[in-house]
């Protein structure tokens, strides 16, 4: 593909973003400043919003649509506590055959209204071995093994650095709100590395013992391209995992996508607990 062809598609996808944008504007009458994308079976938060509006991924101009298990597939947009929040039930992976750009849509369009802070989950295997399944880690940083980065190709310069800075992933201020918050709450909490792989297939024994000895502390298919994308944006971001198994090589077990999801909904519980406590001191 020539540089032209390249700006000629950047050219359109910037036009989709601004149009699925501008239809959200004109259906909703709140400003989102908070967005929150629920993981595999972490739909339980969606429950809280109050005076909600939901758009289904269909309807929204350029949108993906999104095929894992375990995700809706719409935008809802409400009240909690004293936050406009934009909530994104369910997201786009790379292994669906989605470009990274596509898989980064979302955040773009969040951009674009305003969002200024971006609460990320995702469902993960425990490469630590001290973690237990059904437990929450927060987030402290992220690992790009996915082979990919949505920001390969022409920069939008109006949307970012083409060069952007990733000392700080995630929000250090955020992360200290959600630790204090689990100390409120009485929910303990793990706190570490997440790597992002393609997938779909769970992990050998050898890959989970090489993302081990990276110093990942959990496994999973998602989050690392949204992140990218949402700190290119300058939209500080803060990460909630839930730990749906365990991906230690030494006691390694078959597993399935619906023991993940299960899992997953179990330490869902918690993290909805979690995150609107955090939200109470944002």
């Amino acid at each position: 593909m020539s540089i032209s062809d390249l700006q000629d598609e950047l050219k359109t996808y910037v036009e989709n973003v601004k149009k699925a944008a501008h239809f959200i504007q004109k259906e909703v009458p709140t400003k989102p400043k908070v967005a929150i994308i629920l993981g595999s079976g972490l739909g339980d938060i969606s429950r809280s919003l109050e005076n909600s509006i939901s758009i289904p991924y269909e309807d929204l101009p350029g949108f993906p649509v999104s095929t894992a298990p375990g995700h809706k597939g719409e935008l809802t947009f409400g009240n909690v506590l004293h936050h406009e929040v934009m909530l994104m039930n369910g997201r786009f992976h790379y292994y669906e055959g989605y470009c990274m750009r596509t898989i980064t849509f979302p955040i773009r369009v969040m951009q674009e209204l305003g969002v200024e802070v971006l609460i990320i989950t995702n469902a993960s295997g425990g490469l630590n071995p001290d973690f237990e399944v059904g437990r929450v880690m927060l987030v402290r940083d992220i690992i790009n093994f996915m082979g990919d980065n949505p920001l390969i190709g022409p920069n939008v310069d109006e949307w970012g650095p083409r060069f952007p800075d990733m000392s700080e992933p995630f929000d250090l201020e955020l992360l200290e709100k959600a630790k204090l918050a689990s100390k409120e709450l009485g929910i303990g909490v793990y706190e570490g590395v997440y790597i992002g792989v393609a997938g779909p297939n769970f992990e050998t024994p050898a890959e989970l013992r090489m993302m081990r000895r990276f110093g990942a502390d959990s496994v999973g298919m998602s989050t690392v391209p949204e992140v990218i994308v949402a700190r290119h944006a300058g939209i500080k971001v803060i990460g909630f995992a839930a730990i749906s198994d365990r991906a230690v090589p030494d006691d390694l077990k078959p597993i399935t996508a619906e023991e993940v999801l299960e899992m997953a909904k179990k330490a869902g519980r918690d993290m909805s607990k979690l995150i609107l406590k955090t939200l109470e001191k944002v």
